[in-house]
């Protein structure tokens, strides 16, 4: 039989991007609620308890009100692409190359938040300078990044592409977050192993979809003044034997002019690079994907493939 996987909040941006991915897929039953009943909360309680898999694209409330709604129910699965559970100690953290085990705990668990798109580029540069004792837990890090607009969803898309639109942005490029109380933070800290709360300052671009995310750093602050190769080779020993992010070699980044955040548009991968000039003194850590695929519906994707015993 096949596994029944319904998509709460399918109408979406990140809702139809899973649904495409999944167009395809003779392997699955896809349950679905028609756009005008998508507000009924019977029909979409009865989809949540029949599905083996629910993968939520609401709002951080609607979300809880989902996971709400399967109270005495033990089977059904959860993947939450909303705010709401990503420091939960309870849900699986959902980026499967994280650590080493970090795909088995997501194939063994019930619940699991698939991460930020911010987050998802930050943390894969972060942690591993901390777990290869690089990176002191109280280092004072910054999060620089630009995101395509579909980030914001349907509301930023139809404001940026409709020129006629009372609220329509024509800014080329904004920053916004600017108390620096962004809702990735904590996530951003407690899944980058930091003790100090990190500065994320985000922004957004006049292009759909694609993402950069910067991590800048003093290597005379860092635990033994590493060179470039040091940070280099942090990172390409964490992320061996995966193929889905990818370690850009030192000596290519070294000749790169520029980076385009739409590199990766259409795929769930990721590109991490070390910037800087070896003796220095400072480097800047880069990651770039597309905020839809690995940094959202991609990620969503791969999760149940791992949580359905499928390869990812």
């Amino acid at each position: 039989m096949k596994p029944k996987i319904f998509i709460d909040g399918e109408h979406g941006t990140t809702g139809l991007q899973i649904r495409q991915r999944l167009a395809d897929r003779d392997d699955l039953d896809m349950l679905s609620i028609p756009e005008a009943e998508r507000r009924n909360p019977a029909l979409r309680q009865e989809m949540l308890h029949t599905a083996d898999i629910a993968i939520l694209c609401l709002p951080d409330d609607a979300a809880r009100e989902s996971v709400s709604m399967l109270d005495g129910n033990n089977s059904t699965r959860v993947i939450d692409t909303s705010t709401a559970n990503r420091v939960n100690p309870d849900w699986a953290y959902g980026f499967a190359e994280m650590d080493a085990g970090q795909k088995t705990k997501i194939a063994e668990a019930r619940f699991v938040a698939n991460p930020g798109c911010y987050p998802t580029g930050a943390i894969g540069l972060i942690r591993p300078m901390r777990q290869a004792g690089l990176l002191p837990a109280d280092y004072p890090v910054t999060v620089n990044a630009v995101s395509g607009y579909t980030g914001g969803g349907k509301q930023m898309i139809a404001q940026m592409e409709n020129e006629d639109a009372a609220d329509h942005i024509a800014a080329p490029h904004f920053l916004y977050g600017l108390t620096l109380g962004h809702k990735h933070v904590p996530e951003l800290q407690m899944h980058g192993l930091l003790d100090r709360r990190p500065l994320f300052s985000p922004s957004v671009g006049r292009f759909a979809q694609g993402m950069i995310v910067q991590v800048p750093l003093h290597l005379s602050d860092m635990t033994g003044q590493p060179t470039l190769s040091d940070l280099h080779g942090a990172l390409a020993a964490h992320y061996a034997g995966q193929d889905i992010v990818e370690v850009v070699p030192l000596e290519k980044s070294g000749k790169l002019a520029r980076i385009d955040p739409t590199e990766l548009n259409d795929t769930d991968r990721m590109k991490l690079f070390v910037f800087g000039t070896e003796g220095g003194g400072q480097a800047n850590l880069v990651a770039v994907l597309d905020n839809l695929g690995k940094g959202a519906s991609g990620a969503a994707v791969q999760n149940m493939d791992l949580m359905l015993g499928k390869a990812a």
